[in-house]
């Protein structure tokens, strides 16, 4: 069975793209066959591993409405320079789908149904979202089994989540009721002042077991290694960002493989 988490906040700057990047190769670095989706018209997922003139084809073909040159998903799945990792690019195109879609009933599906022929390659699938709420995140969270919510410790953090979080219930109560709150990362923490303490607690408040253990430090590090097409893990192991994102991924794991365990002792008995 494939696990495919949706990172989703509709702030902007909250680290969800570098949290989709160095997850997806924390958990391949663990062997576990990992693909990551751009889901962001931005693209910058796509950037960290390849050059805009190396993805001709894109999840935009994938999911753009018939008549539009559409490919498979598997057309647009390439290989990452990481052993067990695999990247399927976006592009700026990726915005048109909102005025695309519109109004079309298959809409929301359009992720889920392209990725059903490759499931059986992955055990994980990581998606990068847009920092909004529209299709393309809502088409992330129909075709996932898990949310990850990441949320920066900075003042004002937790404003908008209601929003998201309304969103998770309406795709549970309808699309997908099996979709899942994996969980809640701090990022961009800084021990060393107030605000990142205060936010810290704050959240804990509010998400209490579904926050994760693991915090995701400021580094330059992380900041550094999309420019050179590296994730943290291949351009600095060694650093706090390369630490975190291997301890994020094994929460991940524990998680979510130790909920899959418990639903099959409960088709059991």
């Amino acid at each position: 069975m494939s696990h495919i988490i949706a990172i989703a906040n509709q702030k902007g700057g909250v680290g969800k793209t570098t949290t989709a990047i160095n997850l997806a190769a924390a958990l391949a670095d663990r062997g576990r066959r990992t693909l990551l989706l751009d889901l962001d018209p931005q693209a910058n997922s796509t950037l960290a591993f390849f050059s805009p003139d190396e993805s001709a084809t894109t999840l935009y073909d994938v999911l753009a409405p018939e008549g539009s040159g559409r490919a498979t998903m598997e057309s647009v799945i390439r290989p990452s320079k990481q052993t067990a990792l695999s990247v399927a690019p976006g592009k700026l195109m990726l915005s048109r789908l909102e005025v695309q879609l519109a109004g079309q009933f298959d809409a929301p599906f359009r992720l889920k149904d392209a990725l059903s022929p490759v499931l059986k390659n992955f055990d994980y699938i990581v998606v990068d979202t847009p920092p909004a709420l529209g299709i393309l995140t809502v088409n992330a969270m129909v075709a996932a089994t898990h949310l990850l919510v990441p949320i920066q410790a900075a003042y004002f953090a937790i404003e908008g989540t209601d929003d998201l979080l309304e969103t998770y219930s309406r795709i549970r109560a309808r699309p997908n009721p099996d979709l899942k709150i994996v969980g809640v990362l701090i990022t961009l923490y800084d021990k060393r002042t107030n605000i990142s303490r205060d936010t810290h607690e704050q959240i804990r408040a509010v998400f209490g077991n579904t926050l994760f253990r693991t915090k995701i430090t400021k580094n330059v590090r992380l900041e550094e290694s999309p420019a050179y097409k590296e994730t943290i893990l291949s351009y600095a192991p060694r650093s706090p960002g390369a630490v975190e994102y291997r301890k994020l991924a094994l929460e991940v794991i524990d998680r979510v493989e130790a909920n899959r365990s418990a639903r099959h002792a409960e088709d059991a008995a």
